[in-house]
């Protein structure tokens, strides 16, 4: 394990006992791809693969590239120096909707000196996005969604300001995180992370010009209706993410995800397209280039 790269941050297991094996690696994938989302700072309970092996794992099935994306600003520090020191990870930085309020709870000069910081971080050429930012809902009551819409706004700003694509979390908020961007302006490129809409919602998003970025989430028992959203998005607006250690795709759900498990991904995303897996894996390798800049 890296002495200067430890995790940052422990995920919550919420009370669930759960498995925190890692799953087996599935077969490489036809044409590499890019992880666009991944938490590669946050451990599992006592389970962690530190950069180094996370990384080689993701290689020997395909997975070249990754996006660390920093949550918080431990995080988001923790992201630049990863992204410093390995050539493929990229860094995109934010405070996530959920850390807006805590933060403005404790002072609002709080708030906006982090987000200070992170227009600062954004800057670093090897910080190639603004995110995750935008709207929870779930874990969010009421009382801190003027916090969450201040901090997105301004996340939306720093976009802008550094001419960087911007990284949308929305959990329970698709209609008021599209007013938000529509009052604002969205910057040159916007992406979904972790796409949770219907056929309706992706419509609006692909109209928009957005990139749907597609998790483990697509493969579950229960999201026809996701799936029914990817076949009506285009192969150019489509990206794969694992947002590790979360999200696990199917048949492993539950269990810590990491990069090397996005081939379980994208073959479900090939058969719900109708399309082969080196045609998918093709497009989104462009697409992330594209969206990200090279490696």
């Amino acid at each position: 394990m890296s002495e200067d790269l430890q995790p940052v941050r422990e995920r919550r297991n919420e009370g669930r006992t759960r498995d925190t094996s890692y799953p087996p690696a599935p077969e490489p994938l036809a044409v590499a791809v890019a992880d666009s989302h991944c938490h590669l700072d946050i451990r599992d309970g006592d389970t962690w693969l530190d950069v180094t092996e996370a990384l080689s794992a993701a290689a020997a099935v395909g997975i070249d590239r990754v996006v660390q994306i920093g949550c918080d600003l431990p995080s988001a520090r923790w992201s630049v120096e990863a992204a410093k020191s390995h050539p493929s990870v990229l860094a995109a930085v934010a405070l996530h909707p959920n850390e807006a309020p805590r933060l403005a709870a404790e002072s609002a000069d709080q708030l906006d000196a982090a987000l200070a910081e992170i227009a600062e971080l954004a800057m670093h050429e090897r910080v190639r996005a603004v995110g995750e930012t935008g709207l929870d809902y779930f874990r969010t009551d009421e009382s801190g969604r003027a916090a969450q819409h201040h901090s997105f706004k301004q996340h939306i700003a720093i976009a802008k300001q550094v001419n960087k694509p911007l990284v949308i979390h929305d959990r329970d908020a698709h209609d008021d995180v599209l007013a938000i961007v529509d009052e604002v302006g969205a910057p040159h490129t916007v992406v979904m992370h972790c796409f949770s809409g219907d056929v309706n919602f992706a419509h609006e998003c692909i109209d928009r010009g957005f990139m749907l970025s597609f998790a483990g989430t697509v493969t579950f028992k229960n999201a026809d209706s996701l799936r029914e959203a990817l076949a009506v998005t285009p192969l150019t607006n489509i990206l794969v993410e694992t947002d590790a250690p979360f999200l696990t795709p199917a048949p492993f759900r539950g269990r810590p995800n990491a990069s090397y498990l996005i081939p379980n991904t994208v073959r479900v995303m090939a058969q719900t397209l109708d399309c082969s897996e080196a045609e998918l894996c093709a497009a989104i390798s462009a697409n992330s280039e594209r969206v990200f800049g090279p490696w």
